[in-house]
């Protein structure tokens, strides 16, 4: 005589099944929130101070493990050892901070590091002796006004700087838009401390958007005009060709 055993199939409860959606889902957030916090992070361009490489309403990716990685640890500082330090010539996001002001974030071309010594005559930029060509898709908006150099004024330094030697532990930036651009001929030396990450690929690019829909607190249907306007024009503002362009 034989004996069948029939298994019984588990049935969980609802809250049950709802508790592992919400555990799987927390577990992607934490994943996703420590990538962000330490190896890959997204940023917007807010300004024209890196035309024509970067563009205003670019969305870029950043390396952040590159430079040394910060863990993503509560209450604890911990970063890991670089990978290599920034180089001249690469494009590097910093939380750059001044005195009685918020910090922000920037992003600029390394045109020196400590040990070399950087000069500006006329718009053209030297280090070490030897000039370095504007990028490929830098400009200069105001090329036949060469300013001469003088501290005391606003933009004084931009187009004529007498030679200065980056101290140990310091870069020195400037804008791909030389004319157009608030750097290190301004705010002085970037510590290396506050490198963030070096930009790598454009993932998205919006054109700006031409009269929107203004929304209105005593307008309800404003806000659905606003997100209606943006959906419809949504296709001929981006900038296709940009999209997963290498950044250099």
């Amino acid at each position: 005589m034989s004996i069948f055993f029939k298994s019984k199939k588990y049935k969980k409860s609802w809250y049950g099944t709802t508790w592992d959606y919400l555990e799987s889902l927390g577990i992607a957030l934490i994943m996703a929130l420590m990538i962000k916090t330490s190896v890959v992070e997204a940023y917007k361009i807010p300004s024209g101070s890196m035309e024509n490489t970067l563009l205003i309403g670019d969305f870029l990716l950043a390396n952040k493990f590159i430079y040394g990685m910060r863990l993503p640890i509560p209450f604890i500082d911990i970063k890991l050892p670089a990978i290599t330090d920034p180089k001249p010539g690469d494009i590097v996001i910093f939380k750059h901070i001044e005195p009685n002001k918020p910090p922000v974030n920037y992003i600029k071309r390394c045109i020196a590091v400590e040990g070399q010594t950087v000069e500006i005559k006329d718009k053209e930029v030297y280090v070490d002796g030897r000039l370095v060509p504007l990028p490929e898709h830098g400009k200069h908006e105001d090329a036949a006004n060469k300013i001469p150099y003088n501290p005391g004024v606003q933009w004084g330094r931009r187009d004529n700087m007498p030679p200065i030697k980056v101290p140990p532990g310091k870069l020195f930036m400037m804008g791909d838009n030389r004319d157009n651009s608030y750097d290190s001929r301004y705010w002085g030396f970037l510590d290396r401390k506050e490198v963030l990450g070096r930009a790598l690929m454009i993932h998205w690019s919006l054109d700006s958007e031409s009269n929107p829909p203004i929304v209105r607190k005593n307008d309800m249907l404003s806000l659905g005009k606003r997100i209606g306007f943006w959906i419809i024009h949504l296709p001929s503002r981006l900038r296709y060709q940009r999209l997963g362009q290498i950044i250099v």
